[in-house]
């Protein structure tokens, strides 16, 4: 379209847009010879003895011939002149006359039919006082074309424009509103038929992909939940199927021994006295699993109220040792307390909570002590911001495979749950779960054969 203008503006000496032929292509007609025209009218009105001059006349039409147009020159209605005699015989009944249309048409008469024209005239008066018309008539059959191939290009041009815009639009559409809704529609399908594993993606940085992206955390923290509650219901089973377990054995004893004191087996005072101090253990056995489970379950659902203060490590762990010192010493057990760490060091403890913690790791090493004197060494460092404790026992050691489980509620290094060493199989479990409501950590080290060191860290007080 572009270089068709150019031509066009370059062969007419013409200066208009594109829009100006797609919208008044009868103004770009007028425009081809309204130079010639303006001098013509000039001419007419101050030197009308020169549009008697053939040669004169002639040259003017020469001008214009490349235009497609060519000069009628009238006088008293009679055709004086004609620049081409051929098309205005083609033209010639629908010209005007002298003073039909005033003294001029200078903006053009567009004479349609089969051979359209554009005709401007001025009306004069020759020297000798007759009436004289001039005409620049334009052959439309030859621009007419071209405008029309200019309108037609413009309309595909704009058809074109449309199309791809309307593609880009519905790309964008696409790519931007529908993709992600129906990456979002399949993923509710995907949750109510209960699979949380479907990833929403988001491709944009709008608000919709901002709705994928909370979808998408709605699924993780639907899934997330889903999966506690379902780990909920498994530890409920395990804790049942446990309790079931550990309070068979000792329920079994006392219901043995009962039956023995009933039926009479017990015929001496001294098998009398050994029943009833059997019962009396495994009922104690009972409650102390009891009294940890209930604990324990207290622990797990963060409902212990926990009384955290300043403590001093050197009173505190002198009070703690002397304490359990007795019920060690009963089984042949020495604890050794080595405090490496200044006497102004505090750390932020529960001090009721950490004495259980210490009670059940050295009650967890006195129970596997198979040594005939048994020893737990107690070593406290300074590490920074922490202060690290060590409780070492002399033990028989626990093997590589089974150390990372010794945390885990229930879990015995016996290969039977019916261990002859009791207990419930929570301690080191409660342990762990306190160290790290402390913000501490707590972990285990162990050959066997040697023993075991179990080491936790507490937070200093700055």
């Amino acid at each position: 379209i572009g270089r068709q203008m150019d031509s066009i503006k370059e062969a007419y000496d013409i200066e208009s847009g594109t829009i100006e032929v797609l919208t008044n292509p009868i103004q770009i007609f007028n425009r081809v010879t309204r130079g010639v025209y303006n001098d013509i009218k000039l001419i007419a009105l101050r030197s009308p003895e020169k549009l008697e001059d053939m040669e004169y006349i002639k040259e003017l039409n020469t001008e214009i011939k490349n235009k497609y147009s060519f000069i009628t020159v009238k006088k008293n209605g009679e055709y004086i002149y004609s620049g081409d005699e051929e098309k205005l015989s083609k033209v010639s009944n629908s010209l005007p006359d002298f003073g039909v249309y005033g003294s001029n048409v200078d903006g053009g008469i567009y004479i349609g039919g089969k051979n359209p024209f554009l005709v401007k005239s001025q009306d004069f008066y020759f020297s000798d006082g007759g009436e004289g018309t001039i005409l620049v008539i334009t052959d439309l059959n030859v621009l007419v074309p071209q405008v029309k191939s200019i309108v037609i290009q413009a309309i595909i041009s704009f058809l074109i424009i449309l199309s791809l815009t309307a593609f880009v639009l519905i790309l964008w559409i696409y790519r931007s509103i529908l993709r992600p809704l129906n990456v979002l529609r399949i993923a509710t399908n995907q949750i109510r038929e209960g699979d949380l594993d479907y990833k929403v993606v988001s491709y944009s940085e709008d608000e919709i992909a901002e709705l994928c992206n909370d979808f998408e955390k709605m699924r993780i923290r639907l899934k997330n939940l889903i999966e506690a509650q379902l780990k909920y219901e498994e530890d409920i089973k395990e804790l049942i199927s446990n309790i079931s377990h550990d309070l068979k054995t000792p329920l079994t004893a006392i219901k043995g021994y009962a039956e023995g004191l009933s039926d009479g087996v017990a015929d001496t005072k001294e098998k009398q006295e050994k029943y009833l101090r059997t019962i009396s253990a495994k009922a104690n056995d009972m409650s102390v699993l009891v009294d940890e489970l209930s604990y324990y379950a207290k622990i797990d659902s963060d409902t212990v109220p926990y009384s955290f203060k300043g403590i001093s490590l050197h009173e505190y762990f002198n009070d703690c040792i002397e304490d359990l010192k007795l019920d060690t010493e009963i089984k042949n057990t020495e604890i050794i307390l080595n405090n490496y760490v200044d006497s102004s060091v505090y750390v932020v403890a529960d001090a009721e909570q950490l004495k259980r913690v210490i009670h059940n790791i050295i009650a967890n090493s006195v129970k596997y002590l198979d040594k005939e004197k048994g020893l737990i060494q107690i070593r406290i460092g300074d590490i920074g911001e922490y202060v690290q404790l060590e409780i070492e026992d002399n033990g028989s050691g626990i093997g590589k495979d089974e150390l990372p489980f010794i945390f885990e509620r229930f879990y015995r290094a016996d290969a039977s749950r019916n261990s002859k060493k009791g207990g419930s199989g929570l301690g080191l479990a409660i342990a762990k779960k306190v160290i790290e409501d402390h913000s501490g950590q707590i972990w285990a080290e162990s050959e066997p054969g040697k023993g075991t060191t179990i080491i936790f860290t507490l937070k200093k007080i700055k």
